[in-house]
């Protein structure tokens, strides 16, 4: 009789495990095209974005959206304005009450980011810490709300418009995306419908009573301002005056 034999292991993988492996494959290859598609779209947008007036930004559909729900009128005010045909007093007083050193960091400023964490790691009120550039990345290409998503966009966009726009254009758009009373977006239009004059005629006091309300524009009022808003517009124009124009003149 002869021996039986031991066949050598073919080496051959279950279907089971082959399959799931290919499934693995092609979601890994699926979620990388997506990634290049969006860095690749996000450039091309960004890069437009540099030269092209920023019209209509998610938080003014928002706010649109949420009128029409209520019932109230949804006209939006916005004049867009180059910052070359703004009054100086207008850059100055933003940089001035929302980020003084923003002529200095690449985006981020990380010791107010670490001094508004530890505040609010006891409890308190939630005190945020966005540079302007922040601000600019979330109001233009994001919704409103936190989640770690929009925060990590928030951060990719700040990185993009810092190295593509560049500070000068940065604040330009700030200055005419921000939100600066009920309907109400930009200093072009907060010019105009709060004091009655175009933005080229504002004076500091006026520029820093907007700058004044842009932490809460639907809370407080630059055209009725509060004892709260009075006191903070004496501050910043202090500040102003302590920075000078040429603060902002070679960013």
């Amino acid at each position: 009789m002869a021996a039986n034999r031991i066949r050598p292991a073919t080496g051959t993988v279950p279907k089971s495990k082959s399959a799931s492996a290919g499934w693995r494959s092609l979601i890994v290859r699926i979620l990388l095209k997506t990634i290049l598609y969006f860095v690749i779209g996000s450039v091309i947008w960004v890069t437009v974005l540099k030269f092209v007036p920023v019209w209509v930004t998610p938080l003014m559909i928002a706010r649109k959206m949420e009128a029409i729900s209520e019932g109230r009128s949804s006209k939006i005010y916005s004049d867009w304005t180059p910052m070359s045909e703004m009054s100086k007093e207008a850059p100055l007083s933003v940089v001035a009450s929302e980020d003084q050193l923003f002529p200095e960091h690449w985006g981020f400023d990380f010791k107010s980011m670490g001094n508004a964490f530890k505040h609010n790691l006891r409890g308190k009120k939630i005190r945020g810490a966005s540079t302007i550039s922040q601000q600019v990345a979330k109001n233009v290409f994001l919704w409103q709300g936190r989640s770690y998503i929009r925060k990590g966009l928030e951060a990719y966009f700040t990185v993009l418009i810092e190295i593509i726009w560049g500070k000068e254009r940065i604040l330009e758009v700030y200055l005419n995306v921000a939100e600066t009373g009920n309907m109400t977006f930009g200093y072009g239009a907060a010019a105009q419908r709060f004091f009655y004059k175009p933005v080229s005629s504002l004076t500091r006091n006026e520029a820093a009573r907007i700058a004044a309300v842009l932490p809460s524009p639907l809370r407080f009022s630059a055209k009725n301002p509060s004892s709260y808003v009075q006191r903070r517009t004496a501050q910043i124009a202090r500040q102003m005056r302590m920075l000078g124009r040429d603060y902002i003149l070679n960013l």
